[in-house]
């Protein structure tokens, strides 16, 4: 995640490419890439590494800072795959990332909610999912219940739980020019 954030790029992006509302909005979201740059900070009550399985288990209130984005879950999984297993060196080569239990992402003013997601580094595609995903930032609100976000194109897509996507916006959040 880069440092302007992944939820300034979906927000302001959004703002301005809503038109024509349905069961699911597909907008334009330059800008969303992870960061391979800035260290990460992990904390959870519960750790194990799962060599035979090449994954690691946090469990239990945990929290991932990264410059100004955290992320926080009940429980994340982190896939890692190659012929290292030395993951608590720092240089496996993670596959993807599940987090699950109540998902809280923010970035400064900008927050998004849902139950679960997934990372998906090779694929370089992030999923929040859930019966409610909401993204916000001040007033202005998305919900939906899947949230899908091509990193390396910026292209995402928030779909309806059947129903339409909703979006709230607050007229006084947009920059005048």
């Amino acid at each position: 995640m880069n440092k302007t954030g992944i939820f300034s790029a979906l927000l302001m992006t959004g703002l301005l490419a809503l038109p024509g509302l349905g069961a699911a909005q597909t907008t334009k979201m330059d800008g969303m890439k992870l960061s391979n740059d800035e260290p990460i900070q992990i904390e959870s009550d519960q750790l194990q590494f799962r060599q035979q399985d090449k994954a690691a288990t946090f469990t239990g209130n945990v929290k991932v800072v990264q410059g100004t984005t955290t992320l926080k879950a009940g429980e994340m999984v982190v896939h890692y795959t190659g012929e290292s297993t030395d993951v608590t060196a720092g240089n496996a080569d993670i596959e993807k990332i599940d987090v699950s239990n109540k998902v809280f992402l923010s970035s400064g003013t900008q927050q998004a909610t849902a139950d679960n997601g997934t990372f998906n580094l090779q694929k370089q595609v992030f999923v929040l999912q859930g019966d409610r995903v909401v993204l916000s930032e001040g007033q202005n609100v998305f919900v939906g219940c899947k949230l899908t976000v091509q990193m390396t194109s910026g292209e995402a897509k928030l779909e309806s739980c059947g129903g339409r996507v909703q979006i709230q916006l607050d007229p006084k959040s947009q920059k005048k020019k």
